[in-house]
């Protein structure tokens, strides 16, 4: 009875227009110092000027992947970052191109994924490594996986957090997700609006999704937290790639 509960509030929240931009890791603890290299903070000039956040994770040399609505006038991504206030050794790329998916939506948050091009080649070290991307025959659902990020935390007064965080979720097997080409998770931890771009990361190491948004229950007392589906683009993801390489 629990599970057909929990199963019609997800409905319900489906197919609600409050869509939230998915601010904090909720529920989380500090990542292990550069555990996960391929984690980027991208950041963000906007048309009034100011400086806004997103995450972000590479794919390799020269590109990285993050959320379309992480979309500004123009970026700096910055590599090999554990702690934001300890800058030795971290690396500050321009971004060149940025290739959001032609069908995103902001509104809706559809086909949320972008591609970044860097201007010169990410300089890979222990501490800057690409991660694998999952592919079109990895569309089983993942149990066991991992959000990580800078966004704001409930023990920092809701700023963004210097270190890296991560929260272990857990995937709900759920019909509108999918036709969303969407992952998603329920419960009460999960990613924030800080967070929105970095990567799902499942059992295997391997991105299954990008954070995307989240959606309060009716109840209020617990969020959907949705990632855009990896499997579901591999192919424009590719394509992009081999285009603009």
């Amino acid at each position: 009875m629990l599970i057909l509960c929990k199963l019609v509030i997800l409905i319900l929240a489906l197919t609600l227009d409050g869509h939230v931009h998915a601010g904090e890791i909720i529920g989380g603890h500090k990542a292990v110092p550069h555990s996960r290299p391929y984690m980027v903070i991208l950041e963000r000039k906007m048309n009034d000027g100011k400086t806004k956040y997103c995450d972000g994770f590479l794919l390799n040399e020269d590109f990285v992947m993050t959320a379309a609505h992480c979309q500004a006038s123009n970026y700096t991504v910055l590599l090999g970052v554990h702690d934001f206030h300890e800058q030795n050794g971290v690396q500050r790329v321009f971004v060149k191109d940025a290739f959001p998916h032609e069908d995103n939506n902001a509104t809706e948050f559809s086909n949320d994924i972008m591609l970044l091009k860097l201007s010169s080649k990410a300089k890979l070290s222990q501490n800057v490594k690409p991660i694998v991307l999952a592919g079109q025959n990895d569309d089983s659902l993942p149990q066991s996986c991992i959000v990580s990020g800078w966004g704001s935390t409930a023990d920092n007064n809701g700023y963004p957090s210097p270190v890296l965080m991560e929260v272990n979720v857990t995937l709900v097997d759920f019909k509108p997700c999918a036709e969303k080409h969407l992952y998603c998770s329920l419960g009460e931890k999960g990613p924030g609006s800080g967070d929105s771009g970095g990567p799902l990361v499942c059992e295997d190491g391997i991105a299954y999704g990008v954070v995307s948004y989240s959606i309060k229950t009716i109840a209020g007392d617990q969020k959907i937290y949705c990632y855009t589906k990896i499997p579901d683009y591999i192919n424009w993801i590719k394509q992009t790639v081999k285009m603009h390489d």
